[in-house]
């Protein structure tokens, strides 16, 4: 949903601004532009990632295809920066070589970027309200949940919607000063700001997805949850090693060792892992559990 909605509002936005920016021929405004059109695109990747990593595990992917989701995300990134960033800052370094742009219509650029802070806003809203909600579930800042969350499709629509605010700020105050002083430079400076504002964004975007891509471990406290979760088990005496890691948004690999109540025999134990494992692999967020017994004189080292 907070994708759909991040679409239809980057799609009206970009069509205002484009027209905005040909009847203004302001350099800001089309720096704004090419960031909407970016922005479209990358909602079309997310709504994409969406779809393909939410297919269930079967004979070829066991662990599901979850990872897809920060492939398409990546690509969504990249182009943030390749079409948005460099086409800003290339648009405001040339505006100050070549010198003035034609006459400005300031009152269209306005009206213009008053309602895409309106759209955009409704936009970033919609994903503030949902990571807000994730964010105190985790007991995390907001800030912190954004940049650790396992969701790329949610991050990249709040840090996008974010910098889409920032990057109308920023064309408000270069066409403004453009009509003050009559110097052309703050609107291409204007352009060029937006297209570093982007580039940032990309790449911690960039970063973020890369990490995930590489096997990211869970957090210490999703670790100390799930080691709870399976001391509960009456099976369970203890857990003297886990790992978890994620394969997907919201979906952990867990592999872990542990001591069993009693002292069953061989064909007994091997029955109770596999149930306990699935026991495990019936939760929302585990696509698979492998576990094993731990030896008898091994020191503990969760990890």
């Amino acid at each position: 949903m907070t994708v759909v909605v991040a679409l239809a509002a980057n799609f009206a936005v970009a069509v205002a601004k484009t027209v905005a920016a040909v009847i203004s021929g302001s350099a800001s405004m089309t720096a704004e532009a090419t960031h909407s059109w970016a922005d479209t695109a990358n909602q079309c990747f997310l709504i994409v990632a969406n779809r393909r990593s939410a297919r269930p595990p079967d004979s070829e992917r066991p662990l599901g295809y979850g990872r897809e989701a920060y492939v398409w995300s990546l690509l969504a990134a990249v182009g943030l920066f390749v079409v948005g960033g460099t086409v800003s800052v290339w648009h405001g370094i040339t505006e100050i070589i070549h010198g003035e742009s034609g006459p400005e219509n300031y009152l269209v650029a306005y009206i213009v970027l008053g309602v895409a802070f309106v759209l955009e806003g409704s936009s970033l809203l919609q994903a503030f309200r949902q990571l807000r909600s994730e964010a105190d579930e985790y007991d995390r800042e907001l800030l912190s949940h954004v940049l650790d969350t396992s969701d790329p499709t949610t991050r990249a629509v709040f840090a996008e919607d974010t910098a889409a605010l920032i990057g109308i700020v920023i064309a408000l105050l270069g066409i403004g000063l453009h009509q003050l002083t009559g110097d052309a430079i703050w609107d291409a400076i204007g352009s060029i700001l937006v297209g570093l504002l982007l580039g940032v964004v990309a790449v911690i975007l960039i970063d973020r997805n890369r990490r995930f891509l590489v096997g990211e471990s869970a957090s210490p406290q999703l670790r100390q949850a799930a080691i709870a979760q399976l001391e509960r088990m009456p099976e369970v005496a203890s857990v003297r090693f886990i790992r978890l890691v994620f394969v997907g948004p919201k979906q952990l690999f867990l592999v872990a060792s542990v001591d069993l109540v009693g002292d069953a025999v061989e064909s007994r134990i091997a029955d109770t892992l596999r149930d306990l494992e699935n026991r495990l692999q019936a939760e929302p967020n585990i696509v698979d559990a492998v576990l094993t017994i731990a030896e008898p004189d091994a020191l503990d080292r969760l990890a």
